[in-house]
């Protein structure tokens, strides 16, 4: 057995019994679990909301079996994100962006800490609209494609209007795709488009 610290990001189906939980560990980096008795068609809530932040337990599989969540418990209980559709939204935003971004079984303090901390800001700010964007330029700069004031200062901006802040959400990805190999347009873009518009 294995216990870390774990931010969710997916949950998909996987038989009628099981699904994939995937997550950004604390221990392991990006790692993916089955867990048992979490099936139906709703959307997945409390402890496995994406960017839900948790302690997991993991019965580690042996000769190629997959490895099983076995607990999972909230370590952080969002006060204002479960109950806001705006904070939800980006909550499932920026869990699409990090699925897209982190595909290594590799340990990171340093980004661990710092997704922990976007997770906390964005259920206690006042005004989560450009929080998504703050979170893009972070993750970018920690994921080693950090962005140049000189060449893209529109991008290292506060935007004070629904326009600028929509037009620099779409350069942020356009640059994500200048950046990241096989990268795909996020589905949940739209909808957060939308959300703040």
């Amino acid at each position: 057995m294995i216990t870390t610290t774990a931010i969710i990001l997916q949950l998909q189906p996987h038989s009628d019994r099981a699904r994939v939980l995937h997550t950004y560990t604390r221990m392991c980096g990006r790692a993916n679990y089955i867990i048992y008795g979490v099936g139906g068609k709703k959307k997945p809530t409390g402890v496995y909301a994406p960017l839900s932040l948790v302690e997991l337990t993991i019965r580690e599989g042996r000769a190629g079996a997959p490895s099983v969540v076995e607990q999972a418990q909230l370590i952080y209980v969002p006060e204002n994100t479960r109950f806001d559709v705006k904070r939800q939204t980006v909550a499932i935003f920026l869990a699409e962006l990090l699925s897209r971004v982190l595909y290594q079984p590799l340990q990171d303090d340093g980004l661990f800490d710092y997704l922990m901390t976007v997770i906390t800001e964005l259920d206690r700010t006042p005004e989560p609209e450009n929080i998504h964007l703050k979170a893009m330029r972070g993750i970018a700069a920690r994921l080693g494609f950090a962005i140049d004031e000189e060449q893209h200062p529109f991008l290292l901006s506060e935007p004070a209007t629904r326009a600028m802040r929509q037009e620099q959400l779409r350069r942020l990805c356009d640059y994500y795709a200048d950046h990241v190999d096989g990268w795909q347009q996020l589905k949940s873009l739209d909808v957060l488009m939308e959300i703040f518009d």
